[in-house]
């Protein structure tokens, strides 16, 4: 299976460069512990594809609402912006 990969570099609220992942996945079982194991596969994947990945996140749709989870100031961030990123590649899952 595929799953759709944001990876953008950004501006860092220090002034720096951070680079994030934002995946389009959630866990089967929507918990918070299945979900972290599977940010934390999704992000060793795209490290191992060549992606620099600082901070990470997966997005999903739930009850109509786009939801994050991960990195708490990557969340934060996303939830301001209104909406998930660009889709920039596909990574095997």
């Amino acid at each position: 299976m595929q799953i759709n990969l944001a990876h953008i570099k950004a501006r860092s609220a220090s002034g720096g460069a951070i680079n994030y992942a934002v995946f389009d996945a959630r866990s089967s079982s929507g918990m918070s512990s299945d979900n972290e194991l599977l940010l934390a596969q999704l992000t060793a994947r795209a490290r191992s594809a060549g992606l620099r990945v600082d901070q990470s996140a997966l997005a999903y749709n739930h009850n109509g609402r786009i939801q994050f989870f991960g990195s708490r100031h990557l969340v934060d961030h996303l939830a301001q912006q209104g909406g998930v990123p660009r889709w920039t590649h596909k990574i095997d899952a």
